[in-house]
């Protein structure tokens, strides 16, 4: 099983029969038409899926909905918020809320909470469990905030986290925020992920090109017997045994 890092919280598994697409919001070249996506998997056979998790512009690019023109096996599963915000019509997708699931002869779906808007998926596909988290960390922004407002969103990440728990004791790769724009603990939702569900595999998202922020994560996870992938560019690939 390969992984691809696009961008933000963009993430492409691929298997010999099928390959899905998390939040695109750009490819991984120089221009928007230019990388990963573009230049090689949308020319592949196989089936291909393609999530989002939310609306937010970071995670939905309308573009997507243009590739079924170069593939004709193409499956788009999208957050309901994206129904509702009229960014797609109802034709146009399946829509989850959180919750509901979707399978097929490939793969297991299931939403999951956030702690922004929309929902987290965890798959199941080819014996391996696997989560992306699109906009669910602890957004507490401790520096920024007063102490009750970063204890709320703590504590309604830690319930989103414990609902996760409660199905996902383990997963063999999980595609997480860590956001250094949080400040001071920008880290703390990543280490309480891995301190609570056994991660094999840690892909960090939605850090910009602040890439050594997240390298600074390796210590804490291998803490909890974890091993992150450590980004060094847009485009970076990995095997996921």
């Amino acid at each position: 099983m390969k992984l691809t890092y696009l961008y933000h919280s963009g993430y492409v598994i691929e298997t010999e029969a099928f390959a899905v697409v998390f939040d695109y919001y750009k490819d991984s070249g120089a221009s928007p038409l230019k990388g990963y996506m573009h230049d090689e998997l949308l020319r592949k056979a196989g089936r291909l899926y393609v999530l989002a998790s939310h609306f937010h512009p970071d995670h939905f690019n309308r573009d997507v909905l243009s590739w079924k023109q170069q593939k004709d096996d193409i499956v788009y599963i999208f957050s309901s918020d994206i129904l509702h915000e009229r960014k797609a019509l109802t034709t146009e997708a399946l829509f989850l809320n959180k919750g509901e699931h979707y399978a097929d002869e490939h793969i297991y779906i299931q939403a999951f909470g956030s702690t922004d808007v929309g929902i987290s998926f965890l798959t199941e596909m080819e014996g391996k469990r696997i989560f992306h988290a699109g906009d669910l960390n602890n957004w507490h922004w401790k520096d920024e905030s007063d102490p009750e407002e970063a204890g709320e969103a703590e504590k309604a990440y830690l319930e989103e986290l414990e609902l996760l728990a409660a199905t996902a004791a383990r997963l063999d790769l999980a595609m997480f925020p860590i956001d250094p724009r949080l400040g001071t603990d920008y880290m703390r939702g990543a280490e309480q992920f891995v301190a609570r569900i056994q991660t094999d595999w840690f892909a960090p998202m939605h850090f910009g090109e602040a890439y050594d922020k997240v390298a600074a994560f390796a210590p804490a996870a291998r803490t909890h017997h974890c091993r992150l992938l450590e980004l060094t560019h847009k485009g970076a690939q990995f095997i996921i045994k």
